[in-house]
């Protein structure tokens, strides 16, 4: 009952931001007036670096010539994390005010600081995503935090934020978020990954200040830092533009409505047992038994190896892709379901065969873009 109230109430506030929209038809992002029917590239600035040169974070805003839901779309909030980069470059194309109810903003390098050095932390050596909702007067983490929560999140009314994996590390395509929240799962659903993993809040992560700001937000984890991959990118783009259709921001598509996902009941990642170097046997989506091998460490010699066996039935979801490893380390993300995991592995085929880079795709709508290699 008290999350229904909490709902209730959640959705009582962005009504309040749609109906200021249309009284007022004047939105302000970082100090600049935008009106409907605008499309605005602004320069938000941040802390100089320490050369004094000035350093600003690239925000595109589209207004739509039509009232409707504010959703907010980041990407490389971790600098090093860059498939989002591309996803948002992608949307971006094919968005124009005549064709959206309601306004998007863009964000697709939030910590540029990280993202010109190909790092995942602030100079600071602080998580962005760890910073939240951050202090005028803190770290230069924390200020940008603030800055960002401030001055882009609590004008929005939803909001999709994009990563991928870690160096070295892989994620299927996934949407972590507060499914316990049904506007929020709505949204997952709508999204169109066959993974869906009912992830609790961090604290000091973007998604729990934007949830504390009765914010619905995805988080869409795909692919391995500072690498594009190509399926990835695409199920991203879909994702978004489906959320977007599901919100009524864009006309509702012709194309077949995706699959139904599964929800994960929980995840593990399986750690290495011995320090050596690694040969994984089992790809990114495959499925797993109980006790099935998943891939086989061993010395340099070669005169000695063990085994890594799965501790359950369930798929990959993530994992590494270093062979070199040490006892411990975090080998292969496992998430375990009630449903026999057979039926999601014919659904994460499915899925990656409509998405398939050597197959024609209508994602770009005709622009003639080849893959990325």
């Amino acid at each position: 009952m008290a999350q229904s109230s909490e709902n209730s109430a959640g959705k009582k506030r962005r009504m309040k931001k749609k109906t200021k929209q249309r009284a007022d038809d004047i939105l302000t992002v970082a100090g600049q007036d935008i009106r409907p029917g605008e499309v605005r590239t602004i320069d938000f600035d941040l802390a100089p670096l320490y050369t004094h040169s000035e350093l600003a974070v690239p925000i595109h805003v589209i207004r739509g010539k039509r009232p409707g839901p504010r959703l907010f779309v980041s990407a490389a909030i971790h600098g090093d994390e860059i498939n989002g980069v591309e996803i948002i470059r992608r949307v971006l194309k094919d968005i124009t005010p005549g064709k959206l109810r309601g306004d998007l903003i863009a964000i697709p390098v939030v910590n540029i600081y990280g993202f010109i050095n190909h790092a995942r932390y602030l100079p600071d050596g602080r998580d962005l995503n760890r910073s939240f909702p951050g202090s005028p007067k803190g770290s230069l983490s924390g200020r940008v935090a603030h800055s960002f929560l401030n001055e882009i999140i609590d004008l929005c009314t939803h909001g999709i934020d994009l990563h991928t994996g870690a160096r070295h590390r892989s994620n299927l395509p996934q949407i972590r978020a507060n499914l316990s929240d049904e506007e929020t799962l709505n949204l997952a659903r709508a999204f169109g990954v066959p993974v869906l993993l009912d992830a609790k809040l961090r604290d000091g992560s973007l998604r729990a200040a934007a949830v504390e700001r009765n914010v619905p937000i995805l988080l869409y984890e795909a692919g391995e830092a500072l690498r594009f991959d190509e399926v990835c990118i695409r199920a991203g783009y879909r994702g978004v533009m489906n959320v977007m259709r599901s919100l009524g921001m864009l006309a509702k598509s012709r194309r077949k409505p995706p699959q139904e996902p599964m929800i994960a009941e929980q995840s593990n990642w399986v750690r290495a047992p011995a320090s050596g170097i690694m040969r994984a046997v089992i790809p990114l989506g495959g499925q797993t038994r109980k006790g099935d091998v998943l891939g086989v460490i061993a010395n340099p010699l070669g005169d000695w190896e063990v085994e890594v066996k799965a501790p359950a039935e369930g798929i990959v979801i993530g994992r590494t892709f270093l062979p070199l490893v040490y006892e411990g380390d975090a080998l292969f993300h496992i998430a375990w379901y009630r449903k026999r995991s057979d039926a999601l592995l014919e659904q994460v085929e499915s899925w990656q065969n409509i998405l398939d880079p050597n197959e024609p795709s209508d994602d770009q709508q005709g622009s003639g873009e080849p893959p990325i290699v």
